[in-house]
């Protein structure tokens, strides 16, 4: 079942590399504790269902599993490699998608699945603005 590109997600797949990277405040220095504070602004937002994708070191900053309607996931490999697992697992199951990724090569592949692409500044002004919609 191919999902409905007129609705509103069913689930949110954050690139964490990606919007952790469009904002310069210093998290190049502390990659697991960017995580961690991504993850807490995550939670609690009224996003729905997300899915947070962790790699590199950044996996130390949040342990998978669901919590407060986040679901994190660790990349072994390459974390845009992860988002597309996720993303073809989710709109194989009918469900609606959106990536958050200003990562070029990442829009394309996620795309041609039939996600939905949002880019960090629209996440990061949702969190700043949870009222906003």
């Amino acid at each position: 079942m191919a999902p409905d590109p007129s609705r509103d997600p069913d689930v949110l797949v954050v690139d964490a590399a990606n919007v952790a990277g469009s904002r310069p405040d210093g998290w190049w220095r502390d990659r697991p504790g960017a995580a961690a504070r991504l993850h807490t602004e995550l939670t609690g937002a009224g996003l729905g269902a997300v899915v947070l994708v962790l790699e590199g070191r950044a996996r130390r900053g949040v342990p998978e599993g669901d919590r407060d309607g986040v679901r994190v996931v660790h990349a072994e490999g390459s974390g845009d490699d992860r988002v597309v697992e996720e993303v073809t697992a989710l709109v194989h199951n009918g469900r609606a998608v959106t990536v958050v990724t200003a990562d070029r090569g990442l829009v394309a592949r996620v795309t041609d699945l039939g996600a939905a692409v949002v880019g960090p500044c629209t996440l990061r002004d949702r969190l700043a603005d949870p009222l906003s919609s």
